[in-house]
């Protein structure tokens, strides 16, 4: 059964319930580290909404979710790994690897990253 918005752990953060540093953070979306990294760089960029999976949004969400990919385009250059390159990821349901039901994009680099899939 999917989190509500008060059980989880990304709303919390947002919020102040749980410590966390703001790489950045707007009116739609901020971004953290991830606290178990897979590369060097490793951020996930949240919606302030709350939505579980991007099947979740409508095409009254397409700005923000857009919006995502372009802070990714920030923190990427902010944390250097723009210039290089980085992985954009979503990870949606547990059989992709979501571990925390709240829809969020991940920022990867910082070291040559193997093909998948």
């Amino acid at each position: 059964m999917p989190q509500s918005p008060a059980e989880c752990v990304f709303c919390k953060i947002y919020a102040g319930e749980i410590p966390g540093e703001f790489l950045y953070r707007d009116d739609r979306c901020f971004v953290i580290r991830d606290i178990n990294p897979v590369a060097p760089v490793h951020l996930l960029v949240i919606p302030v909404e709350h939505y579980v999976h991007s099947v979740d949004a409508s095409p009254e969400h397409e700005a923000m979710l857009g919006h995502l990919m372009l802070v990714a385009q920030t923190v990427a250059k902010q944390e250097g790994v723009y210039e290089t390159g980085y992985r954009m990821a979503v990870n949606q349901g547990p059989n992709a690897g979501q571990t925390v039901d709240h829809l969020h994009l991940h920022v990867i680099g910082g070291r040559r990253l193997e093909h998948e899939g």
